[in-house]
C-alpha cells in the first residue's frame, strides 16, 4: 500500500537535484505534489513544469509553482497552489537553496542578502502560511533543510552557514509551537550529488551520494513510519543516516562550598567543562 495515499506535499526547489528526487519519490508513494522552482533550462522551460510532466506521465499527481519564495507573496502562493489543485497541505519540505561561496573578507552585501533571502527568509515565507493552515486542519509534517556547513562549518560558506544554522534554530522553535497542533517538524542535513559537487566525485561516490538515497530518509520522516517523532535533525546520505544533536559536557555548578566560577576556577576545572572531541564529525560530502 502507498505510504502517502491522499496526502498533499509541497516541495521547494524541486526542479532538480534533491528536490526533484523528493517529488518523484513522494509521488510514487501516492502523494499529490506541488513542485516549486523558479529555474529554467536552456530553452526557457521551467524546471518545475518538467518535473510535474514526468510525474504525471507515470500516473502521479503534481502541480507546478514557479514563484520566488524570497518574497512574502511568492512564499504564500505555494499554499494556494496546493489548495487550488488538491485541496490540502499535509507535508511541507523546505529544500530550496542557493550558494554564493566566497571567503569572509570577499563577501558582498549582495552575496549575503541573496543567500539569506532564499535559504532562510524563503523558509519563513513558505512555512508561515502552511503552518497556519496545518494548525487549523489537524496537523502535518514539515521538513526543513539545514546543512553540515551550518552545524559544523565550512570554509568559504559563511553566508550559507549562517542561513543553515538559522534553519536549525527555526526548526527547534517550530517543533515547540507545533506540538499541540499535531505538526511534526524535522531538520535534515543531506549529503548528495549535485551539479556543484558532481565534478569533484568519482563514479562510486556519485552512486553512494545519489539523491534517491536521501529521498528515502525524507519518505520515512513524512510518513507514518516515523510515528510521532518530532524535533529531530537527521544527517542523510547513501553512506549513513544519523541523528545530529547538541550535547553538553558535565561542567561545573555555582553551588556548594567547593564551587568556583571565577576565571581561575574555570581554568582549573576545564576538563569537566570542555568536551574531549568535536560534537559533530561528518565525513560524507555535504550539500
Amino acid at each position: 500500500m502507498a505510504l502517502l495515499k491522499n496526502k498533499v506535499a509541497i516541495i521547494t526547489g524541486a526542479g532538480r537535484g534533491l528536490g526533484e528526487a523528493y517529488a518523484k519519490c513522494l509521488a510514487a508513494q501516492g502523494a499529490a505534489v506541488v513542485v516549486n522552482d523558479l529555474g529554467k533550462d536552456e530553452s526557457g522551460e521551467y524546471l518545475a513544469e518538467q518535473v510535474v510532466n514526468a510525474i504525471i506521465a507515470t500516473g502521479g499527481k503534481a502541480a507546478a509553482n514557479t514563484a520566488d519564495i524570497a518574497t512574502m507573496s511568492g512564499g504564500a502562493s505555494l499554499l494556494q497552489t496546493a489548495l487550488d489543485a488538491f485541496g490540502s497541505a499535509d507535508i511541507l519540505i523546505n529544500n530550496a537553496g542557493i550558494l554564493r561561496d566566497k571567503s569572509f573578507l570577499k563577501l558582498t552585501e549582495a552575496d549575503w542578502d541573496s543567500v539569506l533571502g532564499v535559504n532562510l527568509k524563503g523558509m519563513f515565507t513558505v512555512t508561515q502560511p502552511v503552518f497556519a493552515w496545518m494548525k487549523e486542519n489537524g496537523g502535518g509534517v514539515i521538513v526543513n533543510t539545514s546543512s553540515t556547513s551550518g552545524l559544523v562549518g565550512n570554509f568559504g560558506q559563511l553566508n550559507y552557514a549562517a542561513a543553515k544554522a538559522g534553519v536549525f534554530g527555526m526548526s527547534n522553535v517550530l517543533t515547540i509551537e507545533g506540538a499541540k497542533a499535531g505538526i511534526r517538524v524535522w531538520t535534515l542535513a543531506p549529503a548528495a550529488t549535485s551539479a556543484l559537487t558532481a565534478p569533484l566525485m568519482n563514479d562510486e561516490q556519485k552512486q553512494l551520494l545519489d539523491p534517491a538515497h536521501v529521498a528515502e530518509a525524507v519518505l520515512y520522516m513524512v510518513s507514518e513510519l516515523s510515528g510521532n517523532k518530532t524535533g529531530h535533525c537527521l544527517f542523510a546520505s547513501g553512506q549513513s543516516i544519523r541523528e545530529l544533536k547538541l550535547v553538553s559536557a558535565e561542567g561545573i555548578r555555582g553551588r556548594g562550598e567547593n564551587s568556583d566560577l571565577t576565571a581561575e576556577g574555570i581554568a582549573a576545572a576545564s576538563d569537566a567543562i570542555f568536551l574531549d572531541a568535536p560534537t559533530m564529525v561528518i565525513n560524507d560530502f555535504a550539500k
